[in-house]
Protein backbone atom coordinates (compact mmCIF):
# COMPACT_ATOMS: atom_id res chain seq x y z
CA UNK A 1 0.00 0.00 0.00
CA UNK A 2 1.40 3.36 -1.01
CA UNK A 3 0.51 6.28 1.20
CA UNK A 4 0.44 9.80 -0.12
CA UNK A 5 1.60 12.17 2.58
CA UNK A 6 -0.70 15.10 1.86
CA UNK A 7 -3.57 16.99 3.45
CA UNK A 8 -6.38 15.00 1.74
CA UNK A 9 -4.95 11.73 3.09
CA UNK A 10 -4.73 13.21 6.58
CA UNK A 11 -8.34 14.43 6.30
CA UNK A 12 -9.55 10.95 5.33
CA UNK A 13 -7.75 9.39 8.30
CA UNK A 14 -9.08 12.05 10.70
CA UNK A 15 -12.62 11.55 9.41
CA UNK A 16 -12.33 7.77 9.85
CA UNK A 17 -11.15 8.14 13.47
CA UNK A 18 -13.99 10.55 14.24
CA UNK A 19 -16.59 8.25 12.63
CA UNK A 20 -15.28 5.47 14.87
CA UNK A 21 -16.49 7.54 17.83
CA UNK A 22 -13.23 9.16 18.89
CA UNK A 23 -12.53 12.84 19.38
CA UNK A 24 -9.30 13.77 17.64
CA UNK A 25 -7.46 16.75 19.10
CA UNK A 26 -4.13 18.38 18.40
CA UNK A 27 -2.48 19.67 21.55
CA UNK A 28 0.91 20.65 22.83
CA UNK A 29 2.64 18.13 25.02
CA UNK A 30 5.52 15.75 25.45
CA UNK A 31 4.28 12.51 23.98
CA UNK A 32 6.84 9.73 23.64
CA UNK A 33 4.96 8.28 20.68
CA UNK A 34 3.46 11.49 19.31
CA UNK A 35 0.00 10.71 20.68
CA UNK A 36 -2.00 9.91 23.78
CA UNK A 37 -5.27 7.95 23.98
CA UNK A 38 -7.76 8.60 26.76
CA UNK A 39 -9.68 5.36 26.35
CA UNK A 40 -12.45 6.01 28.86
CA UNK A 41 -13.42 9.19 27.01
CA UNK A 42 -12.50 8.03 23.50
CA UNK A 43 -10.22 11.01 23.01
CA UNK A 44 -7.06 10.83 20.92
CA UNK A 45 -4.58 13.66 21.43
CA UNK A 46 -1.86 14.15 18.82
CA UNK A 47 1.18 16.37 19.11
CA UNK A 48 0.21 19.58 17.33
CA UNK A 49 3.80 20.26 16.29
CA UNK A 50 3.91 17.25 13.96
CA UNK A 51 3.96 17.99 10.26
CA UNK A 52 1.48 16.32 7.87
CA UNK A 53 3.67 13.24 7.33
CA UNK A 54 4.16 12.80 11.07
CA UNK A 55 0.43 13.17 11.73
CA UNK A 56 -0.42 10.55 9.10
CA UNK A 57 2.17 8.11 10.45
CA UNK A 58 0.96 8.68 14.01
CA UNK A 59 -2.68 8.00 13.14
CA UNK A 60 -1.65 4.85 11.29
CA UNK A 61 0.46 3.73 14.26
CA UNK A 62 -2.37 4.18 16.74
CA UNK A 63 -5.13 2.70 14.58
CA UNK A 64 -4.67 -0.93 15.75
CA UNK A 65 -5.10 0.16 19.38
CA UNK A 66 -8.45 1.85 18.71
CA UNK A 67 -11.74 0.01 18.92
CA UNK A 68 -13.18 0.54 15.45
CA UNK A 69 -16.34 -1.09 14.13
CA UNK A 70 -15.91 -1.06 10.34
CA UNK A 71 -19.65 -1.47 9.84
CA UNK A 72 -20.29 1.84 11.61
CA UNK A 73 -18.12 3.72 9.12
CA UNK A 74 -19.23 5.29 5.87
CA UNK A 75 -18.23 3.31 2.75
CA UNK A 76 -15.37 5.72 2.00
CA UNK A 77 -14.02 5.58 5.55
CA UNK A 78 -14.44 1.80 5.65
CA UNK A 79 -12.32 1.51 2.51
CA UNK A 80 -9.61 3.73 4.04
CA UNK A 81 -9.74 1.68 7.27
CA UNK A 82 -9.48 -1.66 5.48
CA UNK A 83 -6.63 -0.49 3.22
CA UNK A 84 -4.75 0.93 6.18
CA UNK A 85 -5.20 -2.18 8.32
CA UNK A 86 -4.15 -4.39 5.37
CA UNK A 87 -1.01 -2.28 4.98
CA UNK A 88 -0.27 -2.61 8.68
CA UNK A 89 -0.75 -6.37 8.55
CA UNK A 90 1.46 -6.80 5.50
CA UNK A 91 4.22 -4.61 6.93
CA UNK A 92 4.23 -6.57 10.20
CA UNK A 93 4.57 -9.85 8.27
CA UNK A 94 7.46 -8.54 6.14
CA UNK A 95 10.12 -7.28 8.54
Amino acid sequence: MTIRYNAPTLSKLEKMVEEAGYVLRYERGTFQSGYCILESRKVVVLNKFLQTEGRINTVIDLLPSLQVDPLALTPESRKVYEETMAGIASSSQNP
